[in-house]
């Protein structure tokens, strides 16, 4: 496994391995009602996110292809977490959130890492200190729940 930052040449591999989740991520499996969400996930959007200051990567490759990669919006917010499922529970998650605790985050003025995580994810990111901070929300065809970590636990 090589990692390194992502560039916006990364972009259609990125969207790629978001897309190969849709039918988990969106309400409707065949992503009728979640048309922003989707847009928001091209591999136009996904050039634009890494050619911005706001947002880091950090991608995980594998005998030329991204496998799984995690991206960090303003230093406090994980913005994307995506990991093939054939590598699901061997750690990579965790060794993408620990990289970016180092190199990418900063916690941001309440001192404090935030996520959105989707319905499936949420036992991931519990595992990584975070809680529940609010109400499970339906936005643009997905659910999704607030999840915030304090700071002081990295």
């Amino acid at each position: 496994m090589e990692f390194r930052a992502g560039t916006p040449a990364d972009a259609e591999a990125v969207a790629a391995l978001i897309a190969s989740f849709q039918r988990e991520l969106t309400d409707d499996p065949s992503g009728v009602g979640a048309e922003r969400y989707l847009e928001s996930v091209s591999v136009e959007a996904e050039r634009g996110y890494l050619s911005s200051s706001r947002y880091k990567y950090i991608l995980v490759w594998v005998e030329a292809r991204v496998v799984a990669f995690i991206a960090i919006r303003d230093g406090s917010h994980i913005f994307h977490l995506f990991v093939e499922r054939a590598l699901h529970r061997q750690g990579v998650a965790r060794r993408l959130w620990e990289r970016a605790l180092r190199e990418l985050c900063a916690p941001n003025h309440e001192g404090t890492f935030t996520v959105n995580s989707s319905l499936p994810a949420v036992p991931v990111y519990q595992a990584f200190g975070f809680a529940q901070a609010g109400s499970q929300q339906r936005v643009h065809g997905i659910s999704f729940l607030p999840m915030r970590r304090a700071a002081l636990l990295a």
